[in-house]
């Protein structure tokens, strides 16, 4: 069976594309590097990470974006021998405006070598390619930055010139577009409601690319808004792929909150069997299932020790940098560790020194000997439990001592647990609501939730929350003096 979330943790935004017997889903990275994660599947049910397509700054710079910004729902697609990616990089979205900029860049192969970007017209976020007799046309969300607008419809125009044209109004935040031609209908799929609890997937369809489009008489193709007692909440933004058989099936994201629906997990990649009923594909229920059958293929398993959960030889496809790449001037791995070079405070937005990685269960745990020895109060190395700039629980060797600290919306808490020599052995366990070091008191593990990142003041968006919680290895250098920390023995268990 597949079983959901295919891709639990962070991996919002799924784009499935079929090449061949290869299946590829591309999810959003916001402001962590690698961008735009990528995984493989030769069946629908086991997935392999590949890691991530921006992985220089040639194609992506996040330096300065702000909490949840960067690169938000990632479009992939395969035409005339190559693949197409689309991306957005969202560098500011408050007080009413958004500016993002929209790139595309194509390679022969998923692993490269990938052009440089090309930036795409385009007037909001979502953006996706639709290809048809050799030609594309660029679909996306249309966001009118005026007081008291916001969302406006979706749009499309042709990537040979032209003027945009409205084929869709808003109707109740609809964004995320995709475009199919199925059977002599054009098929628009749309995301609904928002991306928490009212999300769903809308399916219109027309005989005409530009519409008008009419809604499926039968209503959501999925959705959990009506149904709390739903496993996988938040079901929405949707993407069709058909197998080889002529099977179908849908990829799109959901959560799985706790008892106070914080979602600490963050929005995860599900998979649901689409059927075909009165010419309009459907999911059963038009709920989220959490075990679904799997299409007619050979079943393809990858190796069981694909993920050791350390690092061996090099970070690894599971592991992420927060708003820079990881490059040998700050990030060294080797068989055996890391050496992390130290980095902004937890607040700088331009060159921290984080690599971590996505929770993935409800209850997992990440440990490693840390050898550092801080030369004064700047500097600190350790680990963490981190959600954003704002959300963060971090044990460290400080010149201090041994120092628990906590940032909730910005507020900080320290705990001073004692002396600390240069080498220790820390780990950080999350237990479903509660954080636990083995060092220090119980901590709260919702404040690392996409609910609590979310902040307005005064009716304004301070912060979005769309990343779900990390744990990692933290290194602190605020004055820039070259303090670097090494970290041994790393193993993350779920």
């Amino acid at each position: 069976m597949i079983r959901n979330p295919v891709l639990p943790g962070f991996h919002p935004d799924p784009s499935i594309v079929r090449v061949g017997d290869d299946y590829y889903l591309a999810t959003s990275s916001f402001e962590w590097y690698p961008g735009v994660r990528v995984h493989h599947s030769r069946d629908l049910v086991h997935w392999r990470p590949l890691g991530g397509i921006l992985t220089e700054r040639r194609l992506l710079d996040l330096s300065g974006v702000p909490d949840s910004g960067g690169v938000w729902a990632p479009d992939l697609t395969y035409h005339d021998g190559l693949f197409h990616l689309v991306y957005g990089v969202m560098d500011n979205y408050a007080l009413g405006y958004k500016d993002v900029a929209n790139h595309l860049i194509t390679a022969p192969s998923i692993e490269g070598p990938w052009s440089d970007p090309v930036r795409l017209p385009g007037r909001g976020f979502d953006a996706s390619l639709y290809h048809e007799d050799g030609r594309s046309w660029l679909l996306s969300m249309v966001f009118d930055s005026r007081p008291g607008r916001g969302f406006a419809g979706i749009e499309m125009r042709s990537l040979d010139g032209g003027k945009p044209e409205l084929i869709l109004p808003d109707r109740e935040v609809t964004e995320g577009p995709h475009l199919y031609r199925i059977g002599g209908w054009y098929y628009l799929m749309v995301a609904e409601g928002g991306t928490g609890y009212q999300h769903q997937v809308t399916v219109l369809r027309s005989r005409s690319m530009s519409g008008p489009f009419e809604e499926d008489p039968a209503g959501p193709m999925l959705t959990s808004r009506h149904d709390p007692g739903l496993e996988l909440q938040k079901a929405g933004h949707g993407c069709l792929v058909e197998t080889q058989t002529g099977e179908w099936y849908l990829a799109h994201l959901a959560a799985r909150p706790y008892h106070n629906r914080a979602c600490v997990l963050g929005r995860e990649t599900a998979i649901q069997r689409v059927v075909w009923e009165d010419g309009w594909p459907r999911v059963a229920g038009g709920v989220p299932a959490v075990e679904v059958a799997p299409p007619a293929l050979p079943a393809c398993p990858w190796p069981a020790d694909e993920d050791s959960g350390g690092i061996d030889g090099g970070l690894g496809a599971r592991w992420s940098t927060l708003r820079r790449p990881a490059s040998p001037d700050w990030v060294v791995a080797a068989r055996d560790g890391l050496t992390i070079k130290g980095g902004q405070s937890p607040y700088g937005l331009r060159s921290p020194s984080l690599v971590a990685r996505p929770v993935t269960a409800r209850t997992c745990s990440l440990e490693a000997v840390v050898r550092f020895e801080p030369d004064g109060v700047h500097q600190s190395a350790g680990i963490t439990a981190y959600y954003n700039s704002r959300n963060w629980h971090y044990l460290a060797l400080t010149s201090d001592g041994l120092v628990l600290t906590t940032s909730d919306r910005g507020t900080r808490t320290e705990h001073l647990l004692g002396p600390a020599g240069p080498e220790a052995r820390l780990r950080v366990e999350l237990d479903g609501p509660v954080v636990r070091f083995n060092h220090g008191p119980e901590l709260d593990a919702t404040i690392l939730s996409d609910e609590h990142a979310d902040e307005r003041v005064d009716g304004h968006i301070r912060s979005f929350g769309f990343t779900g919680a990390f744990v990692g290895l933290w290194v602190q250098d605020l004055a820039g003096e070259g303090g670097t920390a090494r970290f041994e023995q790393i193993r993350y268990t779920a």
